[in-house]
């Protein structure tokens, strides 16, 4: 592991074991009200977002501890990571646009659609700094690590509450 990579390896740690947690909390609380939320297609697609969503931070942070991995490997991997991710939020916005909303709900689709975008944003921006050499990178990857655990619990409770609307 390099020198840079090496000193954020607790924090890397920290987030593998915050996110598999929490990913695991979200697909219990989504199977009691299974039925719900299979029949609710934007609350699965919103859900399944959240999750793959912990997943890629998971697994980004979980490579970040690999010894000997370069920083500019380290911004490839996230990149990588990163696109794969970005399926399932792309997707969870088409579902959110196309599906009229409860007559009781005024928020509009379109800021639905988006927060499942901003951890994926945050890490794209890590990977390309990281690429790029610039330092800041790593400080990057951490915000993003932080951003897709608040933004996951954001749609998960935002979800799971409007399936017993």
């Amino acid at each position: 592991m390099t020198a840079d990579l090496a000193a954020w390896s607790d924090f890397n740690v920290a987030i593998v074991g915050a996110t598999a947690a929490l990913a695991g909390l979200v697909i219990v609380a989504a199977s009691v009200n299974i039925r719900e939320v299979i029949q609710a297609r934007s609350v699965t697609a919103r859900l399944g977002a959240g999750i793959v969503a912990l997943v890629v931070a998971l697994s980004i942070a979980a490579i970040g501890v690999i010894p000997a991995l370069d920083v500019v490997a380290y911004g490839a991997i996230i990149l990588a990571l990163t696109a794969v991710g970005a399926v399932f939020p792309w997707h969870a916005a088409r579902v959110i646009l196309r599906t009229p909303p409860p007559s009781d709900d005024t928020r509009p689709p379109v800021i639905k659609a988006v927060i499942g975008f901003v951890p994926i944003a945050a890490y794209a921006v890590a990977g390309i700094a990281m690429l790029l050499g610039h330092p800041w990178g790593l400080y990057a990857a951490a915000a993003a690590a932080l951003l897709t655990i608040a933004s996951a619990l954001l749609v998960s409770w935002i979800a799971l509450v409007e399936v017993l609307r």
